[in-house]
């Protein structure tokens, strides 16, 4: 069995090199979108078993990306993690209120980012 095909939602491009290396070192699939509207219409085309969304994005923010990912029917199932520096308990607060499933600090600690994707999807029954 492959590991799982993950979203990855992210517009610094530093961030998003950093994370797909490690999460691909780790036999994970990643796919990026740069904007909010790119993720939520990569994640109704795709599928994919996790969206990993960093919350401020250029277009709309990484709480309306969850917001319209788990309205519709198509993706509600698919676990969504915030990805932020945003670390208050009202920002964590915020994050779950949207409907997170999750929420991962940066900056991320590069040992323990893909333990903390495999716990978030262990939970999906969809895993590839």
């Amino acid at each position: 069995m492959s590991k799982a095909r993950i979203l990855y939602i992210e517009d610094n491009l530093d961030n998003m090199i950093l994370v797909k290396r490690i999460l691909e070192a780790s036999g994970y699939e990643v796919i990026n979108a740069e904007t909010g509207s790119e993720g939520v219409s990569k994640a109704e085309q795709l599928k994919p078993d996790l969206v990993i969304t960093d919350i401020n994005l250029p277009d709309i923010d990484g709480y309306e990306v969850t917001q319209r990912l788990k309205k519709s029917s198509q993706t509600a199932s698919i676990p969504v993690v915030a990805m932020t520096a945003n670390v208050m308990q009202q920002d964590r607060e915020k994050v779950s209120q949207a409907g997170c499933d999750g929420y991962i600090a940066k900056p991320i600690d590069v040992d323990s980012l893909p333990d903390q994707v495999e716990h978030f999807i262990r939970g999906n029954k969809n895993v590839r």
